[in-house]
């Protein structure tokens, strides 16, 4: 069956969302198109396509003992120079996202794994793009405010085009079966579990 490259993430809902996506392609990010904006808890793992059921299960039981909480964004933050990107700053609901991507990557879980950097929530909106347009994204967005409340967390897997697609959605404090895969979508693409 081969590998399948997944990640796990929060989706930021709309409209904030699509906002955010269009300033990231604005800023000149080319994989904005394909990165809808998202908070991460698993970055891009590459596992074996066989491995996909426990895997669900596993989240599914993840999702079961989470509960909604409360997040906002406010403002920008960088990990320049160490890494080339600009993000929006999570303020509230950081501990509870640390929680949950503690839980999905556990050691005696099939998504254990080490991470490059140390965990740290946050919103990317330029990665990997000019300085000048970095600063740009930093300097626009110092003022950007959104809250919600997050309800769950969702499975996503990357094509071969790059973009990733959403597989299955959790939501919090609903133990039972592992929910029913969405539908394959092949040209839209949704809010994935991107690198840095």
């Amino acid at each position: 069956m081969g590998t399948v490259t997944l990640g796990v993430s929060i989706a930021v809902p709309e409209p904030y969302g699509s906002f955010l996506q269009k300033r990231r392609e604005g800023f000149g990010d080319p994989h904005a198109h394909g990165i809808p904006t998202h908070v991460t808890l698993l970055p891009p793992t590459e596992v074996e396509a066989s491995s996909l059921p426990v895997i669900e299960a596993y989240l599914a039981e993840v999702a079961a003992a989470g509960r909604p909480f409360p997040m906002r964004l406010s403002g920008t933050g960088t990990f320049r120079p160490l890494s080339p990107v600009v993000f929006v700053n999570v303020v509230e609901g950081s501990s509870a996202c640390s929680w949950l991507q503690k839980r999905i990557r556990d050691a005696a879980g099939p998504l254990a794994r080490e991470l490059q950097f140390p965990y740290h929530p946050h919103v990317t909106v330029a990665h990997g793009i000019s300085e000048e347009a970095m600063d740009r994204a930093y300097e626009e967005l110092a003022d950007y405010e959104a809250a919600w409340t997050i309800d769950g967390f969702a499975l996503y897997e990357q094509g071969a085009d790059g973009v990733w697609r959403l597989d299955r959605e959790y939501p919090f404090g609903r133990p039972g079966p592992v929910p029913a895969a969405l539908p394959r979508q092949t040209g839209a693409s949704r809010p994935p579990a991107a690198s840095r």
